[in-house]
C-alpha cells in the first residue's frame, strides 16, 4: 500500500510565488473572482477527494483490472471506480474549467492543471475516464454547432456522460492519412460510420450513462491522405429530441487491451458497424478539430508524468526515512539503533534530489504553460493573447515529451531506493514504473513531440514562441543580476540560453542543406530544450524562495543548486549529439 498526500504547499508556491498566478488571473476577462482564497479552497477540496476516495482505489484497481464481457461487449471497471466517479461528478469537477453557458464553472486552466495533478496522482488509471472528456468538450465548444453543444456538451460538463477521441487504427497510428474508417451519408443529415479504432481510452465502461465518441473518418468524396479526414460525433446511445437516451448505437467494444500498466483503465478496440454519426466542423477539416483535442491532451499527459513522479517521490522518501540498513561511511549517525536509515547514504540522497528536482521543476513548467492558455483565451490585449498562443505552441511538445521522459527516470529512482522490495507488487512502487511506461507513447511518442518542436514550432513557425521564451529568460536574468543568493544560477542560465539560441540557428541552417538532419537531431534537441526550460523554472523558484520559512527556503535553494550542478550539464551530451549530425546514423541492416 502506498501513501499519497496532495502537495498543496508546493502547488501554492509554484502558482503564487513563482508564477504570480493570482495577479495574472484576476487581471484577465472574467477573472475578478479568481483570487487566492477561491483557488486555495478548490485545491483543498481536490486534495480531500484524491486522498480519501481516489488514492485508496489505486493499488486494488491495478490488481483487479477491468473485465470485458464478450457476450454483451461491455466493460466493468474495478471496485470503487464507479463510486469515485459519482463523487467526482457530484462535486462539479467535470465542469471545473468549462464555460458557464454549458454548465461549467469557468475556472482557470492553471487551476484545472493543478487539480488534475492531484487526481492523477491519486489514481492515474481512474483519471483517464474523465480526462478525455475535457478534450472532447473543447472540440465541441470550438467546432460544434449550437445544437450539438446543447445536445452533447452539457451532459458531459455535468458529468453524466463522458467523451473519447477515436483516432488510431491498426494500420494508422501517428500517420492518420492512412486511416480507413468510412462515413456514408445517412438520413436527416446523419452519417453511417464503419471501421475499427484501437487504443481507445475509456471507449467502454460502466461509469456514465452515455459515451460520446469523436471519430475521424473519410467521406465518400474525401481526397487521399490527411486532407481527406472529417470528424464525427458518434454516441454510444442515440439521443432523443428531448435529450433522453434512445436505442443503442451500432458501436461497441470488440475487446480491451491487456497492458503492463494503467490496468484499471479500459483501453478498447472499438468497432463501428454503420453507427449513426453527425459531422462536427467542416468536411475534410477533421485534422484541425482533432488537434484541438490533441494539444489539450498532450498537456494533460505531461501532468500524468508529474503526478506519477510526485507519488513515487513521496513513497521513496518515506521509505528512505524509515528503512534501517548499514552505517554512514563517516560513522554511525543513529548509534542507538541497529543501523542508520537510508538517508545517510550520498547516493540515496542523489536519487531523492533527482526526483525532487524533476517533480518541482516539471510542476512549475506545466503550470506556467497552463497559465499561458488562460492568457491566450482571456487577456484583454490582443497582442498579449497572440504572444501567449505562440508560447503555448512552443511549450506543449516540451511539456509532454520532456516531463513524461523524466517521469521514467523519477519512478526508476524510486524503485532503486526500495531495492528488491521495490520489485515486489505488495509494496506498490513498481506500479508507478509500469504506469509511467505508457505516457511517453500515447498522444504522440517522444519522437513525434521532438519532430513537432523542431520541425514545426522552430522551423516552420520560425521559432515565434521560442523567441518569446528566450526574451523572457533574458529579462529575468537582467532583473536578478544583482541577486547575490542566486548569482551563480543566473550566470549559468544566461550561458545556456545564449547557447540554446545559437545552436538552434546553426541547426536550422543544417536542416536547410539536408532535411534528414531534422530527424537526426530532434530528440536530442527536445531534451536540450527541456533541461534549459527546467533551468529557467528552477531559477525562478530560487528567486521566489524568500517568501518561505527558513527551512523551506534552504530546501528550494539546495534543490535548485543540485539541478544546475548535476542535471543541467546533461545539455552538453545532447549538444554533442546534435552536432554529430545525420552522418553518424548509418543504415541498419
Amino acid at each position: 500500500m502506498t501513501i499519497y498526500k496532495a502537495p498543496l504547499d508546493d502547488l501554492r508556491f509554484a502558482l503564487y510565488d513563482v508564477l504570480g498566478a493570482e495577479q495574472k488571473l484576476t487581471a484577465l476577462q472574467g477573472g475578478d473572482g479568481h483570487t487566492r482564497d477561491l483557488l486555495d479552497a478548490v485545491l483543498e477540496e481536490a486534495g480531500r477527494l484524491s486522498e480519501q476516495v481516489l488514492a485508496p482505489t489505486n493499488g486494488p484497481g491495478d490488481e483487479e483490472g477491468c473485465r470485458y464481457d464478450k457476450a454483451t461487449q461491455t466493460v466493468t471497471t474495478p471496485k470503487g471506480f464507479k463510486e469515485a466517479f459519482r463523487a467526482f461528478s457530484d462535486g462539479g469537477w467535470a465542469g471545473l474549467t468549462q464555460a458557464e453557458e454549458f454548465g461549467g464553472q469557468a475556472l482557470p486552466n492553471a487551476l484545472g492543471t493543478a487539480t488534475m495533478e492531484i487526481f492523477q496522482a491519486g489514481n492515474l488509471a481512474w483519471s483517464l475516464y474523465p480526462l478525455l472528456s475535457e478534450g472532447a468538450c473543447h472540440a465541441l465548444e470550438i467546432h460544434g454547432t449550437d445544437a450539438q453543444k446543447d445536445e452533447y456538451l452539457k451532459p458531459i460538463v455535468e458529468g453524466r456522460w463522458t467523451g473519447t477521441m477515436c483516432l488510431t487504427e491498426p494500420q494508422a497510428g501517428s500517420d492518420l492519412g492512412l486511416l480507413k474508417t468510412r462515413a456514408e451519408p445517412g438520413e436527416n443529415g446523419s452519417y453511417r460510420i464503419s471501421g475499427t479504432k484501437i487504443f481507445i481510452s475509456a471507449g467502454e465502461h460502466d461509469l456514465a450513462e452515455n459515451i460520446i465518441h469523436l471519430v475521424l473518418a473519410r467521406l465518400p468524396d474525401a481526397p487521399a491522405g490527411s486532407r481527406g479526414i472529417s470528424m464525427f460525433i458518434v454516441p454510444k446511445f442515440k439521443v432523443n429530441g428531448d435529450g433522453s437516451l434512445g436505442a443503442r448505437n451500432a458501436v461497441a467494444a470488440g475487446a480491451i487491451e491487456h497492458k503492463m500498466g494503467i490496468r484499471g483503465s479500459a483501453t478498447c478496440v472499438m468497432n463501428f458497424d454503420g453507427a449513426e454519426g453527425f459531422l462536427i466542423g467542416q468536411p475534410h477539416k477533421g485534422l484541425a478539430a482533432m488537434f484541438t483535442m490533441m494539444n489539450a491532451a498532450r498537456l494533460s499527459v505531461g501532468v500524468q508524468g508529474l503526478a506519477l513522479a510526485e507519488r513515487a517521490l513521496q513513497n521513496s522518501l518515506n521509505y528512505a526515512r524509515e528503512r534501517l540498513q548499514s552505517r554512514a561511511l563517516s560513522g554511525p549517525k543513529f548509534p542507538d539503533k541497529p543501523a542508520d536509515n537510508l538517508l545517510v547514504q550520498p547516493d540515496v540522497r542523489r536519487m531523492l534530489l533527482t526526483q525532487r528536482a524533476i517533480v518541482e521543476g516539471s510542476r512549475a513548467l506545466l503550470l506556467y504553460t497552463a497559465l499561458q492558455t488562460d492568457i491566450e483565451g482571456r487577456a484583454n490585449d490582443e497582442a498579449e493573447r497572440n504572444k501567449a498562443s505562440e508560447l503555448v505552441a512552443f511549450l506543449i511538445p516540451i511539456a509532454k515529451g520532456m516531463v513524461t521522459e523524466l517521469a521514467q527516470e523519477s519512478t526508476k529512482e524510486a524503485l532503486q531506493i526500495y531495492g528488491g522490495h521495490g520489485y515486489i507488487a505488495e509494496n506498490g512502487v513498481e506500479q508507478f514504473v509500469r504506469d509511467a511506461r505508457i505516457i511517453t507513447l500515447y498522444e504522440g511518442t517522444t519522437g513525434i513531440q521532438a519532430a513537432d518542436l523542431l520541425g514545426r514550432k522552430i522551423l516552420q513557425l520560425q521559432g515565434a514562441g521560442f523567441k518569446h521564451f528566450l526574451g523572457e529568460i533574458a529579462g529575468f536574468c537582467q532583473q536578478h543580476a544583482g541577486n547575490e543568493s542566486i548569482r551563480p544560477l543566473i550566470g549559468q542560465l544566461s550561458v545556456i540560453a545564449k547557447e540554446w539560441g545559437e545552436m538552434t540557428l546553426k541547426l536550422a541552417q543544417r536542416v536547410q542543406g539536408n532535411p534528414e538532419e531534422l530527424g537526426a537531431a530532434a530528440v536530442d534537441y527536445l531534451y536540450y530544450s527541456g533541461y534549459a526550460s527546467l533551468a529557467y523554472m528552477w531559477a525562478r523558484s530560487a528567486a521566489a524562495a524568500g517568501s518561505l520559512s527558513a527551512a523551506s527556503k534552504q530546501a528550494k535553494l539546495d534543490t535548485a543548486n543540485f539541478y544546475f550542478s548535476r542535471i543541467l550539464p546533461r545539455c552538453l551530451t545532447h549538444k554533442a549529439a546534435i552536432e554529430a549530425g545525420v552522418d553518424t546514423l548509418p543504415a541498419v541492416v
